[in-house]
């Protein structure tokens, strides 16, 4: 991918740098980080269900079991 020179500026009170196209990341969030005197700047990976998920425990409890009987119609006029 190489490398690129580019100028920072001020944004209100914040430094800002400006990516150029061939740098793009997707999305509209990223991670900053520092290491050492460099700043590292990676895309926030898109939160998926099935992520969530694995990260809960799982049930002590029983769930009780669910009888799906048909709604008995009413006269509404």
């Amino acid at each position: 991918m190489g490398s690129r020179h580019v100028r920072l500026f001020r944004y209100g009170g914040n430094q800002a740098v400006r990516i150029p196209v061939e740098f793009e990341l997707p999305g509209d969030e990223v991670i900053l980080r520092r290491e050492g005197d460099r700043l590292v700047i990676e895309p926030v990976a898109k939160r998926r269900l099935a992520d969530l998920l694995a990260t809960w425990e799982p049930l002590d409890e029983d769930i009780p079991e669910f009888v799906d009987e048909p709604v008995e119609p009413e006269d509404v006029f």
